[in-house]
């Protein structure tokens, strides 16, 4: 019996963490403005990465100083990253999102191409 208790106590207090994080998620949340952002979903998540190469390819400014500046190494790492996204999606991807991140790779590597020389 006291074990049913402790096992009960140790679920309730689990399940009150559970709220409290969920709660304080929601709080922040609404801090922050949902609307600002955009639905959590692949495509969005592919075209946020790729705002990410063009800024460290000086294509674009950096949203936060407003200046434009390159590193070659994070924009790299960058595209990596968007083709290994590609290469463990094969497959898996609906024809729109296929397009979208051929698309991207290729505009991205040919400015790479364009920055290195």
């Amino acid at each position: 019996m006291t074990e049913d208790k402790t096992e009960q106590s140790r679920r309730e207090a689990e399940e009150a963490r559970a709220k409290k994080a969920k709660d304080d998620a929601e709080k922040a949340s609404q801090k922050m403005g949902d609307s600002v952002f955009p639905p959590v979903d692949f495509s969005s998540f592919v075209l946020s990465l790729s705002h990410a190469a063009m800024m460290h390819l000086g294509q674009i400014p950096d949203p936060q100083t407003g200046e434009t500046q390159t590193n070659v190494g994070f924009a790299r790492h960058t595209i990596d990253t968007i083709a290994m996204l590609q290469e463990k999606t094969k497959g898996n991807l609906e024809s729109d999102e296929k397009q979208l991140l051929d698309n991207i790779l290729t505009e991205l590597r040919l400015a790479f191409v364009r920055l290195a020389k």
